[in-house]
């Protein structure tokens, strides 16, 4: 796959960057941001858990961006695209998924399934027109079956670190007598450093829906652009998994970028830039196709 051709900035990019690109939300007053920050909103369902949202109303293409397990709409690559999309003036939705932030619902009785209604529920109700989803990790699977499912509100994809089928195929790799001792235990036990326990705890219940969801063992019907960018040093998730991603997609125009220091999070302050100027260089690319 070829790497992402680096044109030259547009004037949103180049006014991004010169006001030094994302600033962290803790120094935002330091620095004198004069762009307004949105606020949190609440997404009421009949008989579901509320989910919080952040939007900023703009142009199209819209990006939405989906976070990864655990983690929440106030990180480091959310905030630097809204900042991103309001100096360009394009509109912008992030969301806590139930059980995640300032969401009701309880993590650990939540679904690859359940988010899944969370994405498109959210697509549905408060996107508007063609969007760029950005999904991190969990949220690059999520980004793949949103996409499948809504085709028409899905102008490309930027994968970060990508997670697609990531907990199942993991799992399923365990020699048979270590699955046994789980199965026997009822929780899967993850050691994680992106958590406080220092563990992520997956019931047997979550394994087995999570297969019903599970996208790589068959041609992906997706044929917009689509960017997966991933890091080599990624101790969480293989970046060998956004390759198999890149082939199972059935779309021309796919790009695998490869940060050769980039690890899971990707959110050093060039692993952000790059995730920014991918987005960019698709809203580009999108604005002179039509």
């Amino acid at each position: 796959m070829a790497a992402v051709a680096l044109r030259s900035c547009r004037r949103g990019f180049s006014r991004f960057l010169s006001h030094g690109g994302f600033v962290p939300s803790s120094d935002t007053h330091s620095k004198g941001d004069r762009r307004h920050k949105s606020t949190v909103q609440y997404a009421t369902r009949p008989d579901l858990p509320k989910l919080a949202y952040r939007r900023v109303k703009g142009k199209s293409p819209g990006v939405v961006f989906l976070p990864g397990y655990g983690s929440n709409m106030n990180g480091q690559k959310a905030e630097a695209l809204e900042e991103f999309c309001q100096s360009l003036g394009h509109s912008y939705l992030r969301f806590d998924y139930t059980g995640h932030g300032a969401s009701e619902g309880v993590l650990a009785e939540g679904t690859i399934g359940m988010w899944k209604k969370d994405v498109l529920f959210m697509l549905d109700e408060f996107a508007e027109g063609p969007q760029i989803l950005v999904g991190s990790s969990i949220g690059g699977w999520l980004m793949l079956l949103a996409a499948i499912a809504r085709p028409e509100k899905t102008a490309a994809l930027v994968g970060i670190s990508t997670a697609a089928d990531h907990i199942v195929t993991s799992f399923n790799a365990l020699p048979l007598e270590t699955k046994m001792q789980f199965q026997e235990k009822g929780e899967w036990t993850v050691p994680t450093k992106h958590s406080e326990e220092g563990v992520y705890k997956f019931s047997m219940d979550f394994l087995h829906e999570a297969e019903n969801h599970c996208v790589l063992h068959s041609p992906l019907p997706v044929t917009c652009p689509v960017r997966l960018i991933h890091g080599l040093k990624d101790e969480d998730v293989p970046w060998h998994i956004s390759m198999q991603v890149a082939e199972c997609l059935l779309s021309a125009d796919v790009d695998v970028i490869l940060r050769r220091h980039g690890q899971h999070r990707m959110s050093e302050k060039e692993d952000i830039k790059l995730m920014v100027y991918t987005v960019d260089d698709l809203i580009d690319k999108l604005t002179t196709m039509v």
